[in-house]
């Protein structure tokens, strides 16, 4: 199985990464170290995650956040990353 980040996904990883940045030098890094290591677990975990709208949905641990994919044949297409702090209704009109 591969994994595929779509262009929404990286600009996601982005934005969060710039927000924690603010709040502390050098945890922005993190952040998205974090991020693509929680990815690269979707190789051997892609589908047992909860299904929201169509989606799957993982929940990460250590940053509000969740990774909203889907699967393809042999691949894990990630959609979203999305800040689970955010009102509910935006985050659907974001999927």
């Amino acid at each position: 199985m591969r994994i595929e980040i779509l262009g929404s996904g990286h600009r996601d990883i982005v934005f969060g990464a710039r927000f924690y940045d603010q709040q502390q030098s050098g945890l922005g890094r993190y952040f998205a170290d974090y991020v693509y290591s929680e990815l690269e677990s979707l190789v051997v975990y892609a589908g047992i995650h909860v299904q929201y709208m169509g989606y799957y949905k993982m929940v990460l641990k250590r940053f509000p956040y969740s990774v909203y994919y889907r699967i393809e044949e042999d691949c894990v297409k990630v959609w979203r990353i999305l800040d689970n702090r955010r009102d509910p209704n935006w985050v659907d009109s974001q999927l």
